[in-house]
């Protein structure tokens, strides 16, 4: 099992919307890297979920892969903001996951506690700039954040 982060803004996608949804696509990622990140993950592995353009911004819970290596169907839909005029069903360019809710924190952790807490080499969501949405997680970073949400590990 590996850990991530993922990001998302809760006016678009929230992880109280997930909770209420269960599982949903992860959909939308247009950064390479980002989608090469969502390549690696694998059914299991955890999910921080990320809070971003808020006040103030941080991990709220916890989420995991339901199913790895979905290709994204938004870039298929001429209408959809996610169109991708290159991507055709025999050769797609985005591959994505399903993800499910798995617990929400009883506190946040705030963008402010995580700067406190790491390095921009331990943990990147803490880099000044980086605005990627779907980033690894180190192991011992795991641990160390289920200790500042007061969070067993468990579910």
């Amino acid at each position: 099992m590996k850990y991530w982060l993922i990001k998302s803004e809760p006016h678009d996608y929230s992880l109280a919307d997930l909770q209420a949804d269960g599982v949903e696509i992860w959909d939308g990622v247009r950064n390479y890297q980002a989608r090469n990140f969502l390549r690696e993950m694998a059914v299991g592995d955890r999910l921080f979920y990320y809070h971003s353009n808020t006040k103030p911004p941080g991990i709220v819970g916890l989420a995991k892969v339901t199913q790895a290596n979905v290709v994204d169907p938004t870039q298929f839909d001429a209408e959809h903001k996610y169109f991708d005029p290159k991507a055709t069903p025999e050769k797609p360019r985005w591959q994505t996951v399903k993800v499910g809710y798995t617990s929400t924190f009883a506190t946040m952790i705030t963008l402010t506690q995580l700067k406190e807490n790491f390095t921009p080499d331990e943990f990147a969501v803490v880099r000044r700039g980086n605005r990627l949405s779907v980033m690894p997680v180190a192991e011992d970073v795991a641990k160390r954040l289920y200790a500042l949400a007061d969070y067993d590990g468990t579910a």
